[in-house]
C-alpha cells in the first residue's frame, strides 16, 4: 500500500512540475489578471498571515470533522487516502507558512476566503465578508469530497499497473483491455492533481463555486457513492450484455467497434489533460478554449455518454424488445443528467465574460451550431 501512495504521490508531483514549468516560463499566467496578484508590489503581513494560517487550519479541522462523522469515511476504501494525510499533511502545513505570506504579500484583495474563515474562527464576525467565506466552505467541500474519491482510485489505478501483464496483450482485446484501463488510469491523476495543486501563484486557484442545489445534485450522482445508490434502484441500464459478448465471435466488427470506444473515451481524457492542474467539478478555475473546447463547450460529456451506448449497446435486444426499450430509456436518463450538469456549470462559469464570449463563438462556430439553426 505505501509503495502505491509514494508511487502515486511522485507521479502527480512529476506531472505538477511539467505542468506548472511550462506555465510559468512559457505563459506567465502569475501575471495574468485572474490570478489576482499585482508583482509591482509587495505587501505582505505577518498578522494577516496568522489570521489566514488559522483560516486553513479550521478549514482543514471542518472536513477532518465530517470525515469523522460520516460513515462513509470509517471503511477500508479510503485507507490509502489516510495514509496521504498522515504522511504528507503536516509538512504541507508546514510550508503553506512562507506560501501564505508571500502570496498575501502580492495579492490585489488581501482579504481572501481564508482571512474570512480566520477572522470567523477568532469571532471576528463584524470583518467577515460572509459571500467570501460561503464561496470559500463550498470550494474546500468540493475539494474534501473529490480528492479523498479521486486520489483513492487514482492509488488503486497505479497499484493495478504496477502489476499489469503487459504479455496479455497480443491480440485487439488485449490491446483493447490496456487501452481502456490506462486512460482512466491517465483520469484520474490528472484529475487527482487538479483537486490537490490549487494555488493562486499558479492560477489555479478556485475563482467560483458552484452556488446551487441542482448542480450539486446533477453533479455528486455521477459519483461514489451515489452513484451506486441511485443506479442500482433506477439507473440500472447496463445489465450484462455489453459490447463484447454482442460481437466476440465478429473478430473485424470487435475491432471497429472497439476503436470506435477508444477514440471517444480518448476524446475524454483529451479534454481532462486540456485542464492541466486546472481540473475540478462544480468549480470555476479558468475558461479553456483549446484542444476539444475550440469545438464544442462539453467534449467529455459528449464523448462520454456517446462512449456509453457503444459500451452497454441497450439499443440490442437481448431479452427482449420492451427490455432494450426500457434500457434505453434509462441510459437516456443519465445523459440528460450530464444535459443538467453542462447547463449549471454553463450557468456557473457565464458570470466570466470570457466564458461568455467563448460561448458566443461556440455557438456560431462549433460543430453543433446546426442543432441551434435547427430550432423553430
Amino acid at each position: 500500500m505505501n509503495d502505491a501512495v509514494q508511487a502515486t504521490v511522485i507521479c502527480v508531483a512529476s506531472l505538477a512540475v511539467v505542468n506548472f514549468a511550462f506555465d510559468l516560463l512559457f505563459l506567465k499566467v502569475h501575471a495574468s489578471e485572474s490570478s489576482g496578484l499585482d508583482w509591482k508590489k509587495f505587501n505582505p503581513s505577518w498578522h494577516r498571515t496568522a489570521i489566514k494560517f488559522v483560516g486553513l487550519l479550521a478549514t482543514l479541522g471542518f472536513i477532518g470533522l465530517l470525515y469523522w462523522v460520516f460513515p462513509e469515511y470509517h471503511g477500508d476504501f479510503y485507507v490509502q487516502y489516510k495514509e496521504l494525510l498522515r504522511r504528507y499533511l503536516p509538512s504541507c502545513l508546514a510550508l503553506s507558512i512562507p506560501y501564505i505570506y508571500f502570496v498575501d504579500g502580492l495579492q490585489k484583495d488581501q482579504h481572501d476566503g481564508y482571512y474570512a474563515t480566520g477572522m470567523a474562527f477568532t469571532l471576528q464576525f463584524e470583518k467577515v465578508n460572509a459571500a467570501v467565506l460561503w464561496q470559500h466552505c463550498l470550494g474546500w467541500l468540493v475539494k474534501g469530497y473529490f480528492i479523498a474519491l479521486m486520489f483513492t482510485y487514482y492509488v488503486r489505478y497505479t497499484q493495478t499497473f504496477l502489476a499489469y501483464d503487459l504479455s496479455s496483450i497480443r491480440d485487439f482485446r488485449g490491446f483493447y483491455d490496456f487501452c481502456y484501463f490506462f486512460i482512466f488510469l491517465a483520469d484520474s491523476g490528472l484529475v487527482s492533481a487538479g483537486y490537490l495543486l490549487t494555488f493562486r501563484i499558479f492560477d489555479t486557484h478556485i475563482r467560483r463555486t458552484e452556488p446551487t442545489f441542482k448542480g450539486w445534485c446533477v453533479a455528486l450522482v455521477c459519483y461514489q457513492p451515489f452513484w451506486s445508490w441511485f443506479s442500482g434502484s433506477y439507473l440500472d441500464y447496463s445489465k450484462d450484455y455489453a459490447w463484447g459478448t454482442w460481437l466476440q465471435g465478429k473478430p473485424v466488427l470487435y475491432s471497429l467497434w472497439g476503436s470506435m470506444i477508444l477514440l471517444l473515451l480518448a476524446i475524454y481524457l483529451w479534454a481532462t489533460i486540456m485542464f492541466g492542474c486546472r481540473f475540478s467539478n462544480l468549480t470555476h478555475r479558468g475558461i479553456l478554449t483549446n484542444g476539444p473546447y475550440r469545438w464544442t463547450r462539453h467534449p467529455a460529456y459528449i464523448s462520454k455518454n456517446l462512449a456509453y451506448w457503444l459500451i452497454y449497446i441497450p439499443f440490442i435486444v437481448s431479452q427482449s424488445p420492451l427490455d432494450s426499450v426500457r434500457r434505453c430509456a434509462l441510459l437516456g436518463l443519465l445523459n440528460y443528467v450530464y444535459y443538467l450538469r453542462a447547463q449549471t456549470e454553463e450557468a456557473n462559469l457565464s458570470f466570466d465574460p470570457v466564458y461568455v464570449q467563448y460561448s458566443d463563438w461556440i455557438k456560431q462556430h462549433g460543430i453543433f451550431r446546426w442543432l441551434r439553426r435547427a430550432k423553430p
